[in-house]
């Protein structure tokens, strides 16, 4: 399915390729006959030992080095005839009481989730007209359906999927589909990477600020330790499928809890605000004292 007709491997720059989602999507896509341009910041991971894989150092908050990537990619042979897809997977999470968030992480989570691909794709461009490829953007189903003490990452993932919702018409002209992934939560680093950073960021917090927040923190970390997390495959599939499919959807969702946060979406406001709230264990915290 990889090949194009003259019976090379198509090629495909992934960002985020390192471990969690990208380094199991970088298996299955070189499984599927392409080859695969990683993009990745710092640690490669077991990507030095995967056939038809070219790491490729990129920092997506630096539109410099995007496109010091794109030029690397598009001297290769695999490029030659241009990219059949790119994926913007990279991605962190940024958690907390919102009033908490330190501006350096509220930036960090804006810079690397939304314009991250918004530099990337910009760069790449010029490839996938010449392949004749596609976009794909990675989101999350809190872009559908915002949830508390996780506004920065619902809001960052809004702002790709609005991004993705107004270039798929801008690049209609040259046949360039745009597609948005959802997934669920996943069994990957990133949770607990993100709450360590949490952890971090309301330790140098205001104290009196943060005891405010006690309830809500403990009642978030409840629900936090009972979430059942999906396995990777699950994503990698759908991407997978959004990279091959013939005529892809504007739209993929993975995952049961992204199914189920889709659907509660639709609710009428007050409806699903009660329900969220009661969800979270909201609904029975006290505002915390000041010390």
């Amino acid at each position: 399915m990889g090949e194009n007709g003259r019976g090379a491997r198509r090629g495909i720059f992934l960002t985020g390729a390192a471990g969690g989602i990208g380094e199991a999507l970088a298996r299955e896509l070189t499984r599927r006959g392409f080859t695969v341009f990683a993009g990745v910041r710092r640690n490669r991971g077991a990507l030095d030992d995967l056939p038809h894989v070219v790491p490729v150092p990129v920092d997506v908050t630096d539109p410099g080095s995007v496109e010091d990537a794109a030029a690397q990619v598009g001297r290769h042979p695999a490029a030659a005839h241009g990219l059949h897809a790119v994926i913007n997977n990279a991605g962190v999470i940024v958690q907390g009481p919102l009033e908490l968030v330190p501006p350096a992480e509220l930036r960090r989570q804006f810079e690397v989730n939304t314009l991250g691909p918004a530099y990337v794709t910009q760069a790449f461009l010029p490839l996938l007209r010449a392949g004749g490829g596609r976009v794909i953007n990675v989101s999350a189903a809190t872009a559908r359906m915002p949830l508390p003490l996780l506004a920065p990452i619902s809001a960052s993932k809004a702002a790709l999927a609005a991004l993705s919702d107004a270039q798929r018409l801008e690049l209609a002209a040259w046949g360039i589909p745009v597609i948005v992934v959802e997934p669920g939560a996943t069994e990957t680093p990133i949770f607990a990477a993100a709450e360590a950073a949490a952890k971090t960021a309301a330790g140098v917090a205001d104290p009196g600020r943060r005891a405010l927040y006690a309830g809500h923190l403990a009642a978030f970390a409840e629900v936090m330790a009972k979430q059942k997390n999906g396995p990777v495959e699950r994503v990698v599939k759908a991407i997978a499928t959004a990279a091959e499919a013939r005529s892809p959807k504007r739209r993929y969702v993975a995952g049961s809890d992204a199914r189920a946060l889709r659907t509660l979406a639709r609710l009428p406001a007050g409806v699903r605000e009660r329900l969220i709230a009661g969800s979270f264990g909201l609904r029975k915290v006290t505002p915390g004292a000041a010390v």
